[in-house]
C-alpha cells in the first residue's frame, strides 16, 4: 500500500449550498508539495434498481453540461445530516422511481472526477423491488425509463454519465456471470426491513 498523502493546509475561497472549494496544500509520498483547488462535495449515491425484465433508469436535465434529457441511475446527494448512504439511496429510489427495494448490495464507490473534486459516489444494487411513492424534489423533471435487460448492450454507446455506465457495465457483467462470482460479487449484502 502507498503512504498518504498529508494535508498540510485548506483554506475555503468558496461556500456555496452544495458544494465549497478550497485552496490546498499537500505534501506528496515523496515529499514534493503542491497546490490544488478542490471542489468539495459531500457524496452521492446511485441506485442499479433491476428485475428479472429491466433496470430502472432516469431521464433528466443536466443544466451543467447543457443536457435536456440525460439517462441516468437513480442518485442524489449525500445531503440530509446524519443520513447514511444506504438510506440516501433507499430515499432516492423512492423519489426517483417510486420504488423500494427489499435488497440491498454496495457495487462500488468511485471518484467520478477526481482532478478536482472530492465526491465519493456509492454505487448500490437494488433489487426485490415494489412500489413506494416518495416526495419528489419542487424542480426535478424527471421521466422513468424502463431499459429491458437484453437492450444494456446496445444502450451502452449513448449512456454519457459515469456513474451510469459503471452501474450498467457492473449490472452486465454480473448477468453474465450469474453465480455472483464477478465484480462486485461478495460485497456488503443487508436486506430491509
Amino acid at each position: 500500500m502507498l503512504p498518504s498523502m498529508e494535508l498540510l493546509r485548506s483554506e475555503t475561497v468558496f461556500s456555496g449550498s452544495h458544494i465549497s472549494v478550497a485552496q490546498k496544500r499537500f505534501r506528496r509520498a515523496d515529499g514534493s508539495e503542491v497546490e490544488r483547488q478542490v471542489v468539495e462535495h459531500p457524496g452521492s449515491v446511485a441506485v442499479l434498481a433491476y428485475d428479472a425484465d429491466c433496470v430502472y433508469l432516469v431521464r433528466q436535465p443536466r443544466e451543467a453540461v447543457r443536457e435536456d434529457g440525460l439517462l441516468e441511475l437513480p442518485a442524489g446527494t449525500r445531503d440530509v445530516a446524519g443520513e447514511s448512504a444506504r438510506e440516501c439511496a433507499e430515499r432516492e429510489l423512492s423519489e426517483e422511481v417510486n420504488l423500494q427495494a427489499e435488497r440491498w448490495e454496495l457495487l462500488q464507490t468511485i471518484y467520478p472526477s477526481c482532478g478536482f473534486l472530492d465526491e465519493e459516489v456509492t454505487i448500490f444494487a437494488a433489487t426485490g423491488l415494489s412500489e413506494k411513492a416518495g416526495e419528489t424534489d419542487e424542480d426535478e423533471q424527471i421521466e422513468i425509463v424502463h431499459l429491458p435487460l437484453a437492450e444494456i448492450d446496445a444502450a451502452l454507446p449513448g449512456i454519457e454519465d459515469a456513474k451510469t455506465l459503471v452501474g450498467l457495465l457492473l449490472l452486465r457483467e454480473r448477468l453474465r456471470d450469474p453465480a455472483g462470482e464477478g465484480p462486485g460479487a461478495g460485497q456488503t449484502s443487508s436486506t430491509t426491513s
